[in-house]
């Protein structure tokens, strides 16, 4: 009698925003054969899985780069699943038009000391009060004036100006300008105890699932919606469009070095207090 194969679980968490749902649409559901690996997928906001991230509480995480710097010893950065953006990025803004050079003196809603978005505006100025906000609520804390400006991340950078917002400063496009490189948000993190060839494998099928959801984007959209808070599917095709992209299949050359650019500016900056081995698998 042939023994039964045993199966092996990897928890993978990533949060339950539209473009994580698209990139993970071939695994979540079922679209693919992982052969005697079982994927438990948790969904969870970037915020927390950073912070559980410190634990080292999931097999695959997705993680900021900013709360990659803390956790480098327990995970390796996987070669794809990256949100890097091309001249465009999280962005400042306020109900009052602003300038660049006043965030110095603001009070800014941030979504988290964590994320990238906060390492970028602070790599960008050192000097401005800010206040954690759960993401989703920044454009709200704004318009009731409880801070002077807020950091949008997520499709907040989309619609902004239809809710009477006025851009202080786009980030990447600042960064862009300042590196000739993307700016990269966040990416996926593989425990490094899991050892090399099970890593290997689980790496396959992430690559492969967002090559699936690249090759049957209608479905993977539709399925992304459910995850889109309240986006009409236009502007969730965009927002996916511009965090799923050629360099979330493989980071290349240029995602790579913009990351370790990213984090050596913020080391340079003060804001990260170490130098940080960036590892890819």
């Amino acid at each position: 009698m042939e023994a039964k194969t045993e199966l092996k679980k990897i928890t993978i968490a990533h949060s339950p925003d539209s473009d994580d749902a698209f990139m993970f649409y071939g695994l979540a559901t079922n679209k693919l054969d992982t052969g005697d690996i079982k994927f438990e997928h948790v969904l969870k906001d970037i915020q927390t899985l950073n912070e559980e991230a410190m634990k080292g509480t999931y097999d695959v995480t997705a993680i900021s780069f900013h709360a990659y710097a803390y956790v480098a010893d327990k995970y390796v950065l996987l070669p794809h699943g990256a949100s890097i953006g091309r001249g465009y990025g999280p962005i400042v803004v306020s109900l009052e038009p602003k300038k660049p050079e006043d965030i110095g003196k603001l009070k800014i809603a941030v979504p988290g000391e964590l994320t990238s978005a906060f390492l970028a505006l602070r790599i960008y100025n050192q000097d401005f009060q800010y206040k954690v906000v759960p993401f989703d609520k920044i454009i709200d804390a704004v318009k009731k004036g409880e801070v002077d400006a807020g950091l949008l991340i997520h499709e907040g950078q989309l619609y902004y100006a239809d809710l009477g917002l006025d851009k202080i400063l786009d980030l990447g496009e600042w960064w862009y300008e300042k590196t000739g490189l993307p700016l990269p948000m966040g990416g996926n993190a593989i425990k490094r105890d899991l050892g090399r060839e099970l890593i290997q494998r689980v790496s396959e099928y992430l690559k492969r699932s967002i090559q699936y959801s690249l090759e049957h984007r209608e479905d993977a959209l539709a399925y992304a919606m459910q995850f889109a808070r309240e986006m009409t599917p236009e502007l969730a095709d965009k927002f996916v469009a511009m965090w799923v992209n050629d360099l979330t299949l493989d980071y290349g050359e240029e995602g790579r070095e913009s990351v370790r650019r990213f984090l050596l500016e913020g080391y340079e900056k003060g804001v990260i207090k170490h130098k940080v081995d960036v590892e890819f698998f």
